[in-house]
């Protein structure tokens, strides 16, 4: 796939899919409507602030090295043709999926919203069965060795503090 191609097509898909999944549905959900705060934690109001304004930057990152580096798209359709290990990737494997729930949470904590609660849960999970039963195996398959040592270093979830260094 052609750089330009896989610009175009992850922008496509970046309107269609983390703002449906991190901004609509949570719009849908909530009408991004203040609840009052949950009991004894009215400052809990700014860490969904930071959540929000953290995950965003790494979504935006994210993207932009699926198509500028890795020269495809996140979409399954048109993956890329190299493996993305560097940016936010050499802190956890799934920086997007972790970036979207960390937009979702924050707008529960935000908003405090029990329901973005639960959703944010629904997206976790339905992201954790895709990448363990379809993503994963199509990496390995895809990218061998190179996968599986990321794998073995970089956790699924939750990003370590320390960055990676391929090779």
């Amino acid at each position: 796939m052609r750089r330009q191609t896989a610009v175009i097509g992850s922008a496509v898909f970046f309107v269609g899919v983390p703002l449906m999944v991190g901004g609509i549905i949570p719009w849908l959900l909530n009408g991004w409507q203040f609840r009052p705060a949950f009991p004894g934690m009215a400052p809990i109001r700014l860490a969904g602030i930071a959540l929000v304004l953290a995950g965003l930057p790494v979504l935006i990152d994210s993207f932009a090295r699926f198509a500028l580096q890795g020269l495809g798209t996140p979409a399954p359709v048109a993956p890329t043709r190299h493996l993305v290990v560097t940016g936010f990737y050499r802190h956890v494997r799934n920086p997007m999926y972790v970036a979207v729930l960390a937009v979702i949470l924050g707008q529960a904590l935000l908003f405090a919203d029990v329901r973005l609660l639960a959703y944010g849960f629904v997206f976790w999970l339905a992201c954790h069965l895709f990448v363990v039963f379809y993503e994963a195996p199509t990496l390995s398959r895809s990218f061998g060795t190179d996968y599986d040592v990321f794998r073995t270093n970089v956790p699924r979830w939750m990003p370590r503090l320390r960055p990676w260094s391929p090779r």
